[in-house]
């Protein structure tokens, strides 16, 4: 599914828990790479915080990281959707996701600092579950072996497919989640 302009409401795309947790969507634009690029990183923040080099090395660092990897995404992922996340009419973070035949792909889930471990992220993962498993499809993302989100990525059911080196390409499976949920072996949050 697309989203066309228009489509700001994550009801609109059948994201209940989204909504219900205050965000709303809309696609990336030119205007966005500064905020985007402060996104990513706040993300990085932690890591780098061991180096030994001056805020403004740091920051270009991070820059040309962040230029490297926006152009890597839409050169890769040229069918994606690549959306901002909103609460309160407030930038807050991004979804990019693909949806392939065989699988949807989320491609990057990011929060900024102060909207982290609020319950977004997951209210937000539990509809693109949904919505996977409506079509039949499998989820897959690649993760950061030391990122916090991982507790809950296994929570929701994901599993470590394959290691990626840094990263850990974690798969969850419709299959799977059908079974779970008619035996009750999934509760929801």
């Amino acid at each position: 599914m697309n989203l066309r302009a228009a489509d700001i409401s994550p009801v609109s795309f059948g994201w209940l828990r989204a909504a219900g947790a205050g965000l709303g969507f809309r696609r990336i634009a030119d205007t966005d790479l500064a905020f985007l690029a402060r996104l990513y990183a706040s993300t990085r923040t932690s890591e780098l915080a061991a180096f030994p080099w001056s805020e403004a090395e740091k920051a270009a660092f991070l820059d040309m990281q962040f230029h490297a990897q926006h152009t890597h995404y839409q050169s890769q992922h040229p069918q994606a959707d690549r959306l901002v996340a909103m609460r309160a009419g407030e930038d807050i973070g991004r979804l990019y996701i693909e949806r392939w035949p065989s699988q949807h792909c989320i491609i990057d889930i990011a929060f900024l600092p102060e909207h982290r471990g609020k319950g977004l992220g997951e209210a937000l993962l539990r509809d693109l579950l949904d919505e996977a498993a409506a079509a039949g499809k499998d989820v897959s993302i690649h993760v950061e072996k030391f990122n916090p989100a991982m507790r809950l990525y296994r929570r929701l059911g994901f599993v470590t497919e394959e290691d990626k080196g840094v990263y850990d390409l974690m798969r969850w499976r419709a299959e799977t989640a059908a079974v779970r949920t008619a035996y009750g072996w999934v509760s929801e949050a």
